[in-house]
């Protein structure tokens, strides 16, 4: 039965990484450098964009240092998901998210020597950083690994309580 489960995991990040590649293919091939497309006003835009960093432009150009991290990224990636995902899907799903994140953005630092950002928004009037597929995966796939290590911690109290026989609060 885990390789059932397993084999959902590696599908997807799969599907992450064709749906982040084939986005991204499209910007390339459809707009070019800067263009910009509203979706709605203010809030949403299509917008090709490229970063040779990593978020938010950082560490602009160091791209074999991108290379050795995310390769390290994957492997461990990999493991924890063959080996701690086991019972848990919330876990599984997080590390699957994340998986295809990573995948994602590596293909471009590879192939194209930068990432393809393409989503652009504004939140509560701020210019946040132009993103991409990968990226969300990567942020959603955090979340839910933050929400399982709450979910486990609350666990592992609730034994110890039960085991004490009192809680305190």
């Amino acid at each position: 039965m885990w390789r059932y489960f397993l084999v959902f995991y590696y599908l997807i990040a799969l599907f992450v990484i064709l749906l982040d590649q084939i986005t991204k293919w499209l910007i390339v091939s459809k707009m070019y450098l800067g263009e910009s497309i509203p979706i709605i006003d203010n809030i949403f835009y299509i917008t090709s964009h490229r970063n040779r960093g990593a978020a938010w432009g950082i560490l602009q150009g160091q791209m074999w240092l991108f290379y050795v991290i995310t390769i390290v990224v994957i492997v461990a990636i990999m493991y924890y998901l063959y080996k701690a995902a086991k019972g848990k899907w919330i876990l599984g799903v997080s590390l699957a998210l994340m998986l295809g994140g990573a995948i994602g953005n590596f293909i471009d630092r590879v192939i194209r020597k930068e990432v393809v950002d393409f989503i652009h928004t504004y939140v509560f009037g701020y210019n946040f950083p132009v993103f991409n597929i990968a990226d969300s995966a990567l942020v959603i796939g955090v979340i839910l690994l933050m929400i399982q290590m709450v979910l486990e911690e609350r666990e592992t109290k609730e034994k110890s309580y039960g085991e004490n026989g009192t809680h305190h609060s």
